[in-house]
């Protein structure tokens, strides 16, 4: 993997969006998560995975609307066919590069990856007009998918 990822507590680190595309591309094993919630895949978009022959893992962190933690997130991340200790790259990804933080640390926790998190998501924190959009995923031009 070319990727340098930047060091960060308790996972493998944090990766740019196209960073984490990169790793998509390089890595056939490589899974992408998105921790956002039900309402955000429906409503904003989720990554399109299939220009690598794949799909995104869809698997809430926090609940829709309760906000809540997904007391089942290691049991739907196994679902999706990870599974500890194979080594495989795990790149979580959230609306701003926050949440996906809490899911890759838990994720090393109970021993999946290398897990990363991407940096500024899929639309990255509000910017000086109080939108987002201006930094992440859709911003950087990478494929996605309005469900």
């Amino acid at each position: 993997m070319t990727v340098q990822p930047r060091p960060a507590p308790g996972y493998a680190g944090d990766v740019t969006a196209t960073e984490a595309w990169q790793i998509l591309q390089e890595r056939d094993d490589a899974v992408l998560v998105d921790v956002r919630t039900d309402a955000e895949w429906r409503y904003v978009g989720v990554p399109d995975l299939r220009p690598v022959g794949r799909q995104a893992a869809l698997v809430e962190w926090v609940q829709y609307p309760s906000g809540q933690p997904n007391p089942r997130f290691l049991d739907q991340l196994a679902a999706t066919g990870v599974t500890p200790g194979d080594g495989r790259p795990v790149v979580f990804l959230c609306r701003s590069g926050q949440r996906s933080i809490g899911a890759a640390q838990a994720a090393t926790a109970a021993g999946y990856g290398p897990a990363y998190n991407v940096l500024e998501g899929f639309e990255g924190p509000t910017g000086p007009d109080g939108h987002r959009g201006h930094v992440g995923w859709r911003a950087d031009g990478l494929p996605w998918v309005q469900p």
